[in-house]
């Protein structure tokens, strides 16, 4: 198992843009699925997006054609990029790792307002 640290969150204006980091602390090479949850205020914690390999990723309808998922297994990192960002985006970003285990991380914050 390993321990996830998220980075990237912050406050940004409608439209904008911002890259999520989640680092983990050993080696991501072997883990079948990493992504990106969401938990707004109020509201049960979401799947956003899901990399198990190159070019096979899942994204929730809402953010299609406007969130990316990467991962780089010789950084051990996988990614987030967010654009065209909405006030609807506005949440807690946990990224988790899942073998036969899951890990998560503490999230990171991401507010979209004007």
């Amino acid at each position: 198992q390993v321990q996830l640290v998220e980075s990237g969150g912050g406050l940004v204006q409608p439209g904008g843009s911002l890259r999520l980091s989640c680092a983990a602390s050993g080696s991501i090479a072997n883990i079948a699925l990493m992504g990106w949850y969401r938990q707004a205020p109020g509201k049960q914690r979401e799947m956003v997006a899901i990399i198990a390999g190159p070019g096979i990723t899942t994204y929730t309808d809402s953010v299609k054609g406007r969130f990316s998922i990467s991962r780089d297994n010789a950084k051990n990192t996988i990614y987030l990029q967010m654009n065209s960002l909405k006030p609807e985006d506005t949440a807690t970003y946990y990224c988790s790792a899942r073998n036969n285990w899951v890990a998560w991380g503490q999230g990171t914050q991401v507010t979209v307002t004007s």
